[in-house]
C-alpha cells in the first residue's frame, strides 16, 4: 500500500512575525496568539495541545491533551498519574507541548519541565469537572489492557448508583501537571516556505529572543 502526497501543499500568506513585533515575554505572546485563534472561531478546541514525553522504553510519544490553564508559571493539564504519560513524566520531567492552529497558519513549540501541581490545585480543578468526567477518572485504569468496552460501562453504571447522592472525591492517582517553559518557538507560515520562526530561550532569569532560519 502506498500513497503519493507530494501534491498536498498550500501557500501560507496570513501573517508575519519578527523580533520587533513580538512581546518580550513569551507567555504574553502566547496569550495574544491564543486569543487570536479563539476569536477566529475556526478551531474546534483551541486549547488542544500535543504533549510529547519520553517513555520508559526510550521512545518518544505524542498525544493530544487539553490545556486547562496557563499563567506566568507555565501551562497546566490534568491526568491520571498512573497512566503511560504520567509514568513517563515521573521518569523524565522534560516534555514538549505543540500547538498547531492551521486556520491562522501558526504553530507554537514549547520545551519545558513538568512537575505535579499541588493537591489543592488538583482538587480545585477536579471539583469543577462534570459528574460524568469525575466518574471517568475513577472508572478507567488508564493505559491498562482491558477485554472490551463493556468492562468500563458496567463499572460506570455501578458508580453512578453509588455516587448518585454523595460527593465524588478526587482519586489519589489523579491530578495536575505544570509545564514550566524553558524554550518557546513561534512559527508563522509565509510564502515560498520562507516561514517566520521566533524562539525565546530562558537563560537564568531572562528570555533571549532569536530568529531562526525556516
Amino acid at each position: 500500500m502506498s500513497q503519493n502526497l507530494q501534491d498536498y501543499r498550500r501557500n501560507y500568506e496570513k501573517g508575519e512575525l519578527s523580533k520587533n513585533s513580538v512581546d518580550p515575554n513569551p507567555l504574553q505572546q502566547f496569550q495574544t496568539w491564543f486569543y487570536d485563534t479563539k476569536l477566529s472561531e475556526t478551531v474546534a478546541e483551541v486549547n488542544a495541545v500535543t504533549l510529547t514525553t519520553l517513555g520508559l522504553d526510550g521512545f518518544p510519544k505524542g498525544r493530544v491533551v487539553l490545556l486547562k490553564k496557563y499563567d506566568e508559571y507555565g501551562f497546566y493539564f490534568y491526568t491520571n498519574y498512573l497512566s503511560e504519560k504520567g509514568k513517563a513524566i515521573m521518569h523524565n520531567e522534560k516534555v514538549s507541548l505543540s500547538f498547531f492552529w492551521p486556520s491562522l497558519e501558526r504553530q507554537i513549540i514549547i520545551k519545558g519541565i513538568a512537575t505535579k501541581t499541588s493537591k489543592e490545585d488538583s482538587e480545585n480543578y477536579f471539583s469543577s469537572r462534570p459528574f460524568g468526567s469525575k466518574l471517568g477518572a475513577i472508572v478507567s485504569n488508564q493505559s491498562e489492557i482491558i477485554d472490551n468496552r463493556e468492562v468500563l460501562e458496567k463499572k460506570l453504571t455501578l458508580l453512578e448508583l453509588e455516587y448518585a447522592e454523595k460527593e465524588i472525591e478526587k482519586p489519589a492517582h489523579w491530578g495536575g501537571f505544570l509545564v514550566a517553559p524553558i524554550s518557546m518557538e513561534f512559527w508563522q507560515g509565509r510564502p515560498n516556505r520562507l516561514h517566520d520562526r521566533i524562539r525565546y530561550t530562558l537563560k537564568e532569569y531572562d528570555w533571549v529572543i532569536e530568529r531562526l532560519a525556516p
